[in-house]
Order: structure tokens, then C-alpha cells, then sequence
């Protein structure tokens, strides 16, 4: 779906590493993914040491960020959903994008968490000049309860969700009884 939504653009690129895992992967392993995958991809330069070439390093190194909504810097705070070494590499060495959502405290998140305090300085807080509360959960609910979505996604991408049938009544209620499943024994 990102596919389709994205190929009017001429400045984004899709890379589906993720999407082909066979299992979920961890925020983290993904942003080292794309971190090597970035430092692979820039030009190198010879690194000189008095007329000696050393190494190869790059030329320059641009950064790699979480980009995310204020509602996922939240979940930062959940017990067992993070681990911390996780979040600490997240905002240390890769740093975050964060768009504020209605509802939602960044900063008091921010401050709430000591991780977060320390490494504040590679959080950029976006703020939108037009609060705009449309998010992927607000148009899966709107979906999954049979309202239009025209405008809000390209028309590419409707097209596939109602061609395999995703985020119906139906759909909606099969997600809810895996979640509701998961982990439990039998």
C-alpha cells in the first residue's frame, strides 16, 4: 500500500526489507537496517594518514530518525512494551521525529521518562500550523465502520484495501480476536 501511495512521488522511496521479514522486527533492528543500508549507499573518500590512504570513510553522513506521532512516543512509557536499552539507542543514536497529535503531552512524555530527558536534545517535536487529528488508526476506525476515506488516502491505495477486503466490520473483529488470543495458552 505504501507503494501505490507513493508512486506519484518523486523524492520518497519505499524499502520493503521489513515488510518481507517472515516475523515482526523490533524498531530498532530496523533503524540499524536502514542505518547500514544508508552508510553502504553514500560515497566514499579516502582517509589520509601523512600521504597514506587508511580507509574509506564517507564523504558526509546525513541522519537517520524515528519519524513518529506523539502517540508513539507515549507507548514509550508502557511497562514491558519497550525495552530501554531500545529506546535509549533509538534517541541516542538515531533521534526522533515526533508529530504532536490532539491529546497527546509530548513534552510531559518527554520529561516523564529519564531516557527521554537525557537525550531531549535529539527530539524534534514537529508541530502542524493546521492541528490535524487524521491518523492510520482514525482511518482504519473509519473503515472498518463503512465511511468514505476519499481525500485522505490516494485513490490507488482505497482501491487495494477494498480489492482485499482489509479494515471491514469483518476484518476488524478477526484483528480483534488474534490480539484478544495472543498469549494465551491452550
Amino acid at each position: 500500500m505504501v507503494q501505490l501511495a507513493l508512486q506519484t512521488s518523486d523524492w520518497i522511496r519505499v524499502d520493503p526489507w521489513e515488510s518481507e521479514q517472515p516475523q515482526w522486527i523490533e524498531t530498532v533492528k530496523v533503524l540499524r537496517h536502514h542505518h547500514r543500508e544508508l552508510l553502504r549507499s553514500l560515497p566514499q573518500t579516502e582517509g589520509r594518514n601523512q600521504g597514506k590512504a587508511v580507509s574509506r570513510v564517507p564523504a558526509a553522513v546525513p541522519e537517520l530518525k524515528l519519524l513518529c506521532g506523539a502517540d508513539i512516543l507515549k507507548t514509550f512509557q508502557t511497562p514491558g512494551l519497550w525495552k530501554d536499552e531500545h529506546i535509549q539507542e533509538i534517541v541516542e543514536k538515531f533521534g526522533l521525529v515526533c508529530v504532536g497529535r490532539a491529546g497527546y503531552d509530548s513534552k510531559g512524555y518527554i520529561s516523564g521518562s529519564a531516557i527521554l530527558q537525557r537525550y531531549q536534545h535529539n527530539i524534534h517535536l514537529a508541530r502542524e500550523p493546521v492541528q490535524n487529528e487524521i491518523s492510520a488508526t482514525y482511518i482504519r476506525r473509519a473503515l472498518s465502520q463503512g465511511h468514505s476515506v476519499k481525500y485522505l488516502l490516494p485513490d490507488a491505495v482505497i482501491t487495494y484495501i477494498k480489492d482485499h477486503n482489509l479494515y471491514t466490520r469483518v476484518s476488524s473483529c478477526k484483528g480483534n480476536n488474534i490480539q484478544n488470543n495472543l498469549g494465551k495458552t491452550s
